[in-house]
């Protein structure tokens, strides 16, 4: 049996490695258009901002290695133009020296991966625009940072290359501006998330430009300007194009291949598509959500790993099949981690389950260490079933760990009752004795069993008037800045003072960020009062997402 690899990256590597494990008898021949393969595409920002990593540290492995190691042949700057799925052929340009010639398969892998899109915009190509996906692009954005020495760089996109980016050019005395088309940055995570995010950026110094458009690049004389469609115009060195990638399966949809909305390949649990013997893996296929099975594109190394792997088992006799992913995704910019696990607030409000959220602000270990520092978890469930949805983690320690627990949680179908019960390490400089992960759970098994109801600041902001607003701090607290209307009760005062609040309208009791405000709603619904909320996240949470 032959097969033929179209793509040398995580995915189209891991295929013939798996394959290679499994059987000796078989020939496994990658083709790859560029000069490098097997490099961290993760890893891009970092080469550029930082000394010590390398361009060898991106692409550790060449041909030769796979040769030696795997007994397979990666031909690099060989692009395949044409397949014959019929005759199971393909036309291969050898790049260099412009020869044509064609091989044979039995089996077919599309890792073809995904290329950056562009915005519709006039002279983009130009020696001061750059894109950043392979190690090529890398390469050129550095040589004309060392050899221009520039001041000053717009990057267009605040996803995961603009953001790590930004903080890299950062690192090496550039001023940096990132305009963004959607008002906040990381437009995947909910608003409330995204605020962050924000915020993090004005602190280092780093302007964000929300919910504008890209309208030109000029170059006059030797300035060169960004315009926006407000009609501003920014004065910058170079530009990076960070706007976002698209699958590559023009070939893949030449030959009858079906594909999604979105131009991903569309594969089965072991990636073979809809032809025989044809399979597709990595950011050109499509991956489904390991929670409900939808449809779902997150073009991550992760994800291209697995899959790689299932397809090299599928085609070579294995029994692995592809178990989808939940996005599982982390990122850092500037001092602050930035993960997320499973379906958003969006995500959740567009599938119509009735669902639970609580915003939990608490440090990532014993607070009297100085490395000590508060996260936010933003976690979702199931109102029925208590069944863990998704999470959402901002802060600068501890986000990595509680993110993979929560997304092991949720691989296994837990509750957020079992969540609570999770006997996780604890010592001081690891964890509080109450984990945060721990607290999220309790609190939204109380919300769920409407023992203590919880209201997300985004609902009271929606409905002004609806609500009694209780703010539960101290006086000085809530003369330094509070909500609208809102009552300030301390909670030292609640008991003595609960015949001053009416019981015929909804409250919604409050404290900073809402351990306080839920001890008050404890008390108030002991003492009779039947409509009791506590606000998400407390004022602190209020206070943000009012801000949006």
């Amino acid at each position: 049996m032959k097969i033929i690899i179209i793509g040398s990256v995580a995915a189209g590597t891991s295929v013939a490695a798996k394959a290679r494990r499994n059987r000796e008898d078989v020939e496994i021949v990658i083709y790859e258009k560029d000069k490098d393969i097997s490099y961290s595409g993760c890893g891009l920002p970092y080469y550029i901002g930082q000394d010590y990593i390398t361009r060898d540290n991106l692409t550790p492995r060449n041909p030769d290695w796979f040769k030696k190691r795997f007994n397979l042949d990666i031909k690099t700057k060989h692009e395949v133009v044409a397949v014959d799925h019929k005759n199971k052929k393909i036309e291969i340009l050898n790049i260099e020296t412009g020869d044509k010639f064609s091989d044979n398969y039995d089996k077919l892998i599309f890792a073809t991966g995904a290329s950056p899109v562009l915005p519709p915009i006039q002279n983009i190509e130009n020696d001061f625009i750059f894109t950043l996906r392979n190690v090529s692009h890398a390469d050129k954005l550095y040589k004309f940072i060392e050899t221009e020495k520039p001041d000053k760089a717009v990057i267009v996109g605040a996803g995961y290359i603009g953001l790590e980016l930004a903080e890299n050019l950062i690192e090496r005395g550039i001023d940096v501006s990132i305009m963004e088309l959607s008002k906040l940055p990381m437009s995947n995570l909910d608003e409330d998330v995204s605020v962050h995010i924000r915020k993090e950026l004005e602190q280092n110094n780093i302007r964000f430009i929300g919910g504008e458009k890209l309208t030109a690049i000029e170059q006059k004389d030797n300035q060169k300007f960004v315009l926006l469609e407000s009609g501003e115009r920014i004065e910058t060195d170079f530009v990076v194009l960070a706007t976002g990638v698209k699958p590559v399966s023009e070939l893949a949809k030449s030959i009858g291949v079906k594909t999604a909305n979105n131009n991903a390949i569309i594969v089965d649990k072991y990636l073979q598509t809809n032809l025989n013997d044809v399979y597709a893996v990595g950011d050109c296929a499509m991956a489904f959500s390991s929670i409900d099975s939808s449809p779902m594109w997150v073009p991550l190394g992760s994800t291209a790993n697995k899959m790689g792997r299932v397809c090299g088992d599928h085609i070579t006799g294995g029994k692995l099949s592809f178990q989808g992913i939940l996005g599982t995704g982390i990122f850092k910019v500037c001092d602050l981690a930035v993960a997320t696990t499973g379906l958003t607030e969006r995500q959740v409000q567009r599938s119509g389950i009735e669902y639970i959220v609580h915003h939990n602000f608490k440090p990532n270990q014993t607070e009297y260490f100085n490395t000590s520092s508060e996260m936010m978890i933003k976690m979702i469930a199931e109102k029925s079933s208590g069944k863990i949805l998704g999470a959402q983690i901002v802060g600068k320690n501890g986000v990595d760990k509680r993110i993979d627990v929560i997304a092991t949680a949720i691989s296994f179908g837990a509750t957020v009752e079992q969540l609570f019960h999770l006997d996780l390490a604890y010592a001081p400089p690891f964890s509080t004795t109450k984990d945060p992960v721990h607290y999220s759970g309790m609190v939204l098994n109380n919300a769920k069993n409407n023992d203590n109801p919880i209201i997300t600041p985004q609902e009271v902001l929606d409905n002004p008037g609806k609500y009694i607003i209780i703010d539960v701090r101290s006086n000085s607290q809530y003369n330094e800045g509070h909500i609208p209307n809102a009552i300030n009760i301390p909670l030292a005062e609640i008991r003595n003072r609960a015949n001053e609040i009416s019981k015929n309208k909804e409250l919604v009791v409050h404290c900073n960020k809402g351990v306080s405000g839920n001890a008050a709603q404890n008390v108030l619904l002991n003492l009779g009062f039947e409509r009791v909320y506590n606000l998400s996240g407390g004022y602190k949470n209020y206070k943000l997402i009012s801000e949006i």
